[in-house]
């Protein structure tokens, strides 16, 4: 191996190896991320072919959210697909433009928060600040770095809104909302893309209505066991014939799920097809005989 595959290799190795140790309960919290990107992309894909009508124009000084498409008609038994209005936090804490930045830090400092949505005087979301941004401002004045001539982008553009004292010179712009109607999958997406812990929610006018954050969403998306096992013994009962419903046991743990007991081979088959689909379910066991 050259000195070049040399440096390559190590190089490789650093990227991949943590940058701590993992603590007894990480090997948990990766599972558990797992499972919420995996509903996320589930509930994405089933109904990625619901949206129907034409996506609104957004209001200026936001992005593009994901619409509110009417669904298709769904059975009495099929629930209803949650949505950020269920999930969301009201009223929502918010920022005036000409809101100093030490007044900035305090608000953020009593709402818990990282980021604060910036409004204008009709309350239309124009931006957020973060602790970033203010970072930025108070790093600038205490050293007064100066980016080169031919500084990075990146840098020379926080240098600029360092520069600001206000709201609307330090914010970011245009805001990520999502509308209170989009799907929790969908507010899901938007949230993992564009690796945002809160998101501020809008009317189809701009408007804060209010926030929703990413541990909501996250729990909204994952059940627990107890809720999985209640799909998967609804299943077992529209699968098996009466006198057989009783010879099946069904155990949940972490996800995965373990059939046991006896039952006719055609409603075995597609007992463990049924299971296999139901969302949250990471594995099936079947340990199941003919009967």
């Amino acid at each position: 191996m050259n000195e070049h595959e040399n440096f390559s290799t190590e190089a490789e190795a650093r990227r991949n190896a943590p940058s701590r140790p993992w603590s007894s309960g990480e090997t948990a919290r990766q599972d558990t991320l797992l499972r919420y990107l995996g509903a996320v992309a589930t509930a994405a894909a089933k109904h990625a072919g619901t949206e129907a009508q034409a996506p609104t124009t957004p209001p200026s000084g936001t992005r593009p959210v994901p619409p509110s498409a009417p669904l298709p008609p769904r059975s009495a038994s099929e629930p209803a697909l949650p949505r950020v209005r269920d999930v969301m936090d009201v009223p929502a804490a918010s920022l005036r433009e000409d809101l100093p930045y030490r007044d900035i830090a305090r608000s953020l400092a009593r709402e818990h928060v990282g980021a604060l949505p910036v409004v204008d005087a009709e309350d239309h979301v124009v931006g957020v600040v973060s602790e970033s941004d203010l970072l930025a401002k108070v790093a600038f004045e205490a050293s007064g770095h100066r980016p080169g001539p031919i500084g990075r982008l990146r840098e020379r553009r926080i240098h600029g809104k360092a520069r600001g004292d206000s709201a609307a010179d330090l914010m970011t712009s245009p805001a990520i909302t999502v509308l209170p109607g989009a799907t929790v999958a969908e507010a899901g997406w938007l949230a993992a893309l564009s690796r945002l812990k809160r998101m501020p929610v809008t009317d189809r006018d701009g408007r804060l209505v209010g926030v929703v954050r990413r541990d909501a969403l996250l729990q909204s998306l994952i059940r627990d066991d107890a809720g999985i096992r209640t799909e998967v013994e609804a299943t077992v009962a529209a699968c098996c014939p009466r006198g057989d419903r009783e010879n099946v046991e069904v155990a949940v743990h972490d996800g995965i799920v373990e059939l046991t007991g006896r039952m006719p081979p055609a409603a075995l088959a597609r007992l463990v097809a049924e299971v296999e689909e139901i969302s949250d379910v990471v594995e099936v066991k079947n340990l199941l005989t003919a009967a």
